[in-house]
C-alpha cells in the first residue's frame, strides 16, 4: 500500500482538518483510504475513522520502534495510507513526524497555513525542505497543502511562487464548518463532533486528488512480519473482557487485533452499568471517566469490579483506567465520586495537564505487563493527578516520563494493575500480559 505523510508547519496549522479533506477528495476520486497517525493520539484517529469508515493506525517510533512500525503500517488495508503528523514537521525527540517518514521512507506534504501569505508560503515550504539536509534526515518534502487559502489571486500567488519542484496539491478553503471543537486531552472525539460532509466535499474539490495519490509511495517490508518477534504463545487461549464505551474508548486497534489474535474478546459498557463478562481478565483502556464520573459511580459495575479484582481477576487499567480502579474521582470543578477502590489512590482533576511525554518504565518485580528488570515505553498525557497511599506498591521505576509520583507508575494491588502510561501492542507488554492471564500458565 502507498502512502504519504502530511506534516505541518506547527501545531495548530490545521492537520487534523487538511487529513479529513485529503481523505474525502480521495476517496471521492475512487481511492480506499487507510487513514494512520504519525503519534501516540487517539483522537484525531477517531476523526479519521469518521471519515474513511476503518479504524485509523498509530506510527510512533518510540511505541512500537522501526519494525514495528513497519508491521503496523502493513496491517492497514487500502491504496492510500494518509498519515497525519504530530506537531511541526521536525518536533519531538521519541517520534517526529519527520522520523515516521524518513523510517517509512514515504514523502510528505507540507501543510502550510496561507491565511496572510503567498510569497511566504513558498519560502516556508522550501525552508522546510531544505531543513531536513541541515540536520542529516532523509525526509523528501514532496509539496504542500495550503490551508485556510482564498481562491483566485491568492492560490495562484503560492503557486507562481513554489519551485518547480516542490508541487503545489490544492488547499483547504477558510469555512467555520471546517472547525472541530476542543477541551482537554485536545479535540472532541470524532463521533462526538464530526465534520460535515458537506464543508469537506467542498474543500475536497479544491484538492488535486490524483496529484496527491500519484505522489504516494511503497515503504519498505518489515524486517519480521506478523506479530511481535519476542512474543510467547499462552497455552490456552484467555478471554479478555474489554470496557468500551464513552468512558473507556481510548484503545489501540493493534491492541485489540492482538487480543483477537491470541484469545477471546468480549465488551461491557460500566457506563451502561453492563455486568463483566466472564472471563480471564480486564482491559480498561483509557478514556474520559471524569466526565461519566457520577454514571460510573451509580451503575454498580465498578463495584462488582472490585469484589473481582479481590477475589483474583486481573484487572489492567490505562489512565482512565487507572483512574477508574482508584478509590475516588474528583472533578476539576470539586465534584467527588466513588469509583472501584480497586487501587489505593485518590484521583483529582486539574484544570492544565500534569504529564505529557513518551515514557519508558523498569519493572521493579514481575507484574502484568512485564518480567522483572524489563523495560517498556508507552506514552502519558494527562489531566489528572492521583494521592496514593503511604504503603501503595509500585510496579515500575520511570526512566523516562513523570509516572505517577515522578518517580514511579503501576499501581498494583492483588493481581491487578493501574497505570498512567498507554501501551501499543508493539512493545509486547500486551503478550506478557496474555501469558499472565492464560487460563493454564
Amino acid at each position: 500500500m502507498k502512502g504519504f505523510v502530511l506534516g505541518g508547519v506547527s501545531s495548530g496549522v490545521g492537520k487534523t482538518v487538511a487529513t479529513l479533506a485529503i481523505t474525502q477528495a480521495l476517496s471521492d476520486a475512487g481511492y480506499t483510504v487507510q487513514p494512520t497517525k504519525a503519534g501516540p493520539d487517539f483522537i484525531d484517529p477517531s476523526h479519521h475513522e469518521a471519515i474513511a469508515e476503518r479504524p485509523s493506525r498509530t506510527l510512533d517510533l518510540w511505541l512500537c520502534g522501526e519494525d514495528g512500525l513497519r508491521r503496523n503500517y502493513h496491517r492497514g488495508e487500502g491504496d492510500v495510507c494518509v498519515v497525519e503528523g504530530v506537531m511541526g514537521l521536525y518536533d519531538g525527540d521519541g517520534s517526529s513526524t519527520a522520523m515516521v517518514a524518513e523510517a517509512l521512507d514515504l514523502p510528505v506534504v507540507l501543510v502550510v497555513d496561507a491565511k496572510a501569505g503567498m510569497e511566504s508560503v513558498a519560502a516556508t515550504a522550501l525552508g522546510f525542505r531544505e531543513y531536513a539536509d541541515a540536520i542529516g534526515r532523509e525526509v523528501d518534502v514532496a509539496g504542500i497543502v495550503a490551508q485556510r487559502a482564498h481562491g483566485g489571486r491568492h492560490e495562484a500567488g503560492i503557486r507562481e511562487a513554489l519551485p518547480d519542484d516542490l508541487a503545489y496539491f490544492g488547499r483547504i478553503p477558510p469555512n467555520a464548518d471546517l472547525e472541530i471543537p476542543d477541551r482537554h486531552l485536545g479535540l472532541e472525539m470524532g463521533e462526538e463532533a464530526a465534520l460535515p460532509r458537506e464543508a469537506l466535499r467542498e474543500a475536497a474539490e479544491t484538492l488535486e486528488a490524483e496529484r496527491l495519490a500519484a505522489v504516494a509511495r511503497e515503504p519498505p517490508e518489515p524486517a519480521a512480519k506478523g506479530n511481535h518477534p519476542a512474543a510467547n504463545l499462552p497455552s490456552t487461549e484467555p478471554r479478555i473482557a474489554v470496557a468500551s464505551d464513552a468512558a473507556f474508548a481510548f484503545r489501540y486497534p493493534a491492541t485489540i487485533e492482538r487480543f483477537r489474535e491470541r484469545g477471546e474478546v468480549v465488551t461491557f459498557s460500566p457506563v451502561a452499568g453492563e455486568e463483566v463478562p466472564d472471563c480471564d481478565a480486564v482491559y480498561l483502556p483509557g478514556g474520559y471517566p471524569e466526565l461519566h464520573a457520577a454514571e460510573l459511580e451509580s451503575s454498580g459495575t465498578l463495584s462488582e469490579l472490585a469484589d473481582l479484582a479481590s477475589d483474583g481477576l486481573p484487572v489492567l487499567g490505562e489512565c482512565g483506567g487507572l483512574m477508574a480502579m482508584s478509590e475516588s474521582l474528583t472533578t476539576a470543578a470539586g465534584d467527588r465520586y466513588e469509583m472501584a477502590g480497586i487501587l489505593p489512590a485518590d484521583v483529582t482533576m486539574h484544570d492544565g495537564y500534569q504529564a505529557l511525554d513518551h515514557v519508558e518504565l523498569e519493572a521493579v518485580n514481575g507484574t502484568l505487563t512485564a518480567t522483572a528488570g524489563e523495560r517498556i515505553r508507552g506514552h502519558e498525557f494527562h489531566y489528572s493527578s492521583a494521592d496514593v497511599d503511604a504503603d501503595a506498591r509500585f510496579a515500575f521505576e520511570t526512566v523516562r516520563g513523570s509516572g505517577i509520583d515522578g518517580d514511579h507508575d503501576g499501581l498494583t494491588e492483588y493481581d491487578s494493575l493501574g497505570t498512567y502510561v498507554h501501551i501499543h501492542a508493539e512493545s509486547g507488554a500486551f503478550d506478557r500480559f496474555l501469558e499472565t492471564v492464560s487460563p493454564n500458565r
